[in-house]
C-alpha cells in the first residue's frame, strides 16, 4: 500500500441489535428515493421508515441490525452507506441480497449470513459477530452459531475502509481531493 490507512476491527463487533425480521426489504426501503435531495441528515432519517417508522432516530453508534432473508434486495444504490451513517456497525442476515452484500464489503460494512438467527435474538440484545470466521454469539442469552467466513481479500477490504480506500492506498485511484 502507498497510504496509511486506518484499519478496523472485522473480528469482535459488539453491539446492541435491531431485529428486522421481515423477508425481503429492498433497497428502496432502505435508502429512498424521495431522499436523494435532501441534505444527508435528513436522507438518514428516511432510512427503513416504511419498514419501521421512526427507527433511524433510535439507532446509536455502534448497533447491529438483524435481518430477515434476501435483506437489501433491489437495486444496486449504495443504501448500506446509510445505515453505516445511522451508526450500524455490522449486518447479521438470514440472507443477504447478493448485491448488497457485494456493496457491504465496498463501503466497509461487516456482514454475515446466519440462516436461523432470527431464532436467536430478541431486539436490544448485545450480540457479538466475528466475520473473518463467521461466529454469532448472542452475548446476552449465550447462544452461538457458525455462519460462514468471510474470504481474506474481502476481509481486508472491509478491514481498510472500503473499495474506494483500499484502491488509493493501493495507487490505483487518485486521492480523494474533497471537492
Amino acid at each position: 500500500m502507498t497510504a496509511t490507512v486506518t484499519r478496523r476491527d472485522v473480528h469482535d463487533i459488539t453491539g446492541r441489535c435491531w431485529v428486522m425480521p421481515q423477508d425481503y426489504i429492498n433497497t428502496d426501503s432502505i435508502m429512498p428515493r424521495r431522499g436523494y435531495d435532501l441534505p444527508p441528515h435528513e436522507q438518514r432519517m428516511l432510512v427503513l421508515q416504511t419498514v419501521r417508522e421512526g427507527w433511524a432516530e433510535q439507532v446509536r453508534p455502534g448497533d447491529i441490525l438483524i435481518a430477515g432473508r434476501n435483506f437489501g434486495t433491489g437495486s444496486s444504490r449504495p443504501a448500506v452507506t446509510l445505515l453505516a451513517q445511522l451508526g450500524i456497525v455490522a449486518l447479521v442476515g438470514e440472507s443477504i441480497s447478493e448485491i448488497f452484500f457485494r456493496n457491504c464489503v465496498s463501503y466497509a460494512m461487516p456482514a454475515l449470513e446466519l440462516p436461523g438467527v432470527l431464532g436467536m435474538v430478541t431486539e436490544g440484545d448485545t450480540v457479538s459477530v466475528d466475520i473473518g470466521s463467521g461466529r454469532f454469539e448472542n452475548v446476552t442469552t449465550g447462544q452461538r452459531a457458525q455462519g460462514a467466513a468471510m474470504p481474506a481479500a474481502l476481509l481486508e477490504t472491509i478491514a481498510v475502509g472500503g473499495a474506494y480506500v483500499q484502491l488509493r492506498a493501493e495507487g490505483y485511484m487518485g486521492q480523494e481531493t474533497g471537492a
